[in-house]
């Protein structure tokens, strides 16, 4: 019996293989990414044995189909096979791919080449005539009619077909018209059909391209005083005029009272020190409260609908952490971690160490409500217009959780996006966003240099990482003021928004970036000197020399020219000096954006840029016009061999469109 059913597998199989089908991870594991309207290549070793020609389509799925579609797919050499698909709707796809013997197209091939070298073939117009029937039911009505008058010729007769081509018989069946008919509803018998189905994670625009703000609430009072939500709705029409998508705000929650943090980080607070956000907790409430000198969550909501009416989302800071005064230390002790005189450990990144935090313990043995607790949280916030999530410090969290927790929620809301704020081991991060992080911070600020930046750069367009890597490049956070930016000034501050900016489709500023904040905490350290995160840091939007204009032509540029939307289209392009980057991004119907940065702030550089011309869609013999986007200046360039110098600090890059 055993063997009668091993053969009976093998009979089913039929005499297709599909294999190496892309787009997939870890064998089907994770899911890739993808956006609405995204065209989404789909490629197989699709092979058969025998001399026979085969036909093979992409069938896909979304969310609430009842049905499968399907998109067509052609060779492309050496047995690989080829095609797209075109997700409508954000969610979960399925696609796969069927294929199956092309009966029709194999006679028809046949039929060709024995009237090529005057063999007699009615055995053959009969077989063709045959399958013409067999296919009658299969296609439409309107396709069957011609089917139909195809078989009258047929059935008519004409004797000898000595005419070769000519013969009305031959012409009939070798018609391209009625070959098209017959590729589209050919017979699927002893059809093959790769198992398992894969799966695609399907995401709006906003997963993709943005543009982020990053500031404190508490900070937009005025002379010092505390912010509200009602100060920081009153900032937000300035950072609309920059151009930003995104307000990210970190924690809004109570902040704890016991072992609160001073100024720079003191173990020791005076009575008007403010704590740090992630200190979540306090008796007026934890995660789902917000700070009292904040306001209410009235206020939340209408600070919000401003946003939203400006065109900004807003992005609110997920951090699974507890102050001392956390309702969950005393309604929950068992989720946390307890030394061996029964105290509660707080958070250490050694040498660092945050008495003011307690972590969560997720191997509780009261999990199961933990994690509920946690997705609840979520659900609060989702309920009050927040669609995006700035995850602080993922890695720390047990990766199943990750992957349940944004599976669950996006299960029930798939507009909603997650951002991991992971700055640690590459494995980790990669391993992050294939659970189904939307995006991921990135080594972006400690790139800098020209080979780091290709090499990088390179990694997460060319590599499997584009698939489902998603790179947020912040040029500052509140807790990294990178060594370029403390001794760079001004120059530096322009050349890393421009490459932050045009290298990555969704890019973020923390407030103070535009006022070129720089001064470390102390020499060697990244750590912001008074920082934001200790006190109140209040801002003059006003002030004149910022770099807020810049910003706002900046993000202009990025929104007028839909290829720098877009990622895995960067390339690099040669020129002759290490100071010197070149880079373009192009996409179908649109001038191309090509980019020369001087990578160093502190003088003038000049090179040879090499530009790759095939890749812009130019060719030698034709001059072009590069136009630049900041200063309004064009050039007619010829060649791919041309000269350009920057000053850091009049314009540290060229911006430009290439027109033909």
């Amino acid at each position: 019996m055993k063997r009668e059913e091993t053969m009976r597998s093998y009979l089913n199989l039929g005499h297709v293989t599909i294999e190496r089908v892309s787009p997939q991870i870890d064998g089907g594991r994770y899911r890739p990414k993808a956006v609405v309207g995204d065209s989404v290549p789909v490629q197989a070793d699709i092979i058969r044995d025998g001399p026979d020609l085969l036909l093979c389509v992409i069938r896909y799925k979304g969310p609430g189909d009842a049905r499968w579609s399907e998109a067509p797919m052609r060779l492309l050499e050496n047995d690989r096979y080829g095609g797209e698909f075109t997700p409508t709707s954000i969610g979960r796809y399925k696609f796969t791919i069927e294929a199956w013997t092309d009966h029709f197209g194999t006679w028809a091939r046949a039929l060709a080449r024995r009237v090529e070298v005057g063999q007699d073939v009615e055995l053959e117009l009969e077989e063709g005539r045959l399958l013409l029937e067999k296919h009658l039911r299969l296609v439409s009505a309107t396709d069957r009619k011609k089917l139909a008058r195809a078989l009258e010729v047929i059935s008519a007769g004409g004797g000898s077909t000595s005419g070769g081509f000519k013969d009305k018989r031959v012409a009939a069946l070798l018609d391209p018209g009625l070959r098209d008919i017959m590729r589209a509803r050919h017979s699927r018998e002893g059809a093959s059909t790769y198992r398992p189905a894969l799966e695609l994670r399907v995401d709006r625009e906003r997963a993709r391209t943005g543009a982020w703000y990053e500031f404190f609430p508490r900070s937009t009072g005025r002379k010092g005083s505390h912010g509200t939500f009602v100060t920081s709705a009153r900032l937000l029409p300035k950072i609309a005029a920059m151009g930003f998508d995104v307000v990210y705000l970190p924690p809004i929650h109570p902040i704890g009272v016991t072992n609160r943090k001073g100024k720079n980080n003191s173990l020791q607070a005076g009575p008007t020190d403010v704590g740090v956000p992630w200190a979540i907790g306090a008796p007026e409430g934890g995660h789902a409260t917000v700070h009292p000198q904040l306001g209410t969550i009235k206020d939340f909501d209408d600070f919000a609908a401003a946003a939203n009416k400006l065109g900004i989302e807003v992005a609110l800071d997920f951090a699974i952490q507890c102050s001392p005064d956390h309702p969950w230390v005393k309604e929950h002790p068992e989720w946390f971690h307890h030394r061996p005189d029964g105290t509660i450990k707080y958070a250490e990144n050694p040498p660092k160490k945050y008495q003011d935090v307690y972590p969560i313990n997720f191997d509780t043995d009261n999990a199961r409500e933990l994690w509920d607790s946690l997705k609840q949280i979520v659900d609060f916030w989702i309920s009050h217009g927040v669609k995006i999530f700035r995850v602080d410090n993922p890695h720390t969290k047990p990766f199943q959780f990750w992957e349940w927790l944004i599976a669950a929620v996006q299960e029930e809301r798939p507009e909603v996006i997650f951002l991991a704020e992971a700055f640690t081991r590459p494995k980790v991060m990669r391993n992050l966003a294939k659970l189904g992080f939307s995006q991921s911070y990135t080594y972006f600020t400690w790139r800098n240099s020209k080979w780091e930046i290709i090499e990088y750069l390179t990694e997460l367009t060319q590599s499997e990482m584009a698939l489902y890597y998603r790179p947020n490049f912040f040029v500052n956070t509140q807790d990294i003021l990178h060594e370029y930016l403390q001794i760079g000034g001004p120059p530096a501050f322009k050349i890393r928004l421009v490459l932050a900016g045009l290298l990555s489709p969704t890019y973020g500023v923390y407030s103070g970036f535009e006022f070129f904040e720089n001064v470390p905490r102390e020499p060697g350290t990244e750590e912001y000197l008074n920082s934001e995160k200790y006190e109140l840091r209040s801002r003059d939007y006003a002030a004149e020399n910022t770099l807020m204009p810049y910003i706002s032509q900046i993000n202009e540029i990025r929104r007028k020219y839909p290829p720098l939307g877009q990622f895995t289209n960067l390339h690099f392009h040669s020129a002759d000096t290490d100071s010197m980057l070149a880079f373009s991004k192009s996409s179908p119907g649109a001038d191309p954006i090509l980019v020369v940065v001087n990578l160093n702030p502190f003088r003038w550089e000049e090179c040879t840029v090499h530009l790759d011309l095939p890749q812009l869609g130019l060719d030698s013999s034709h001059p072009f016009e590069v136009q630049d986007l900041i200063t309004g200046a064009s050039y007619l360039w010829h060649g791919a061999d041309n000269y350009v110098k920057l000053d850091p600090w009049r314009e540290p890059a060229h911006i430009f469109v290439v027109r033909k």
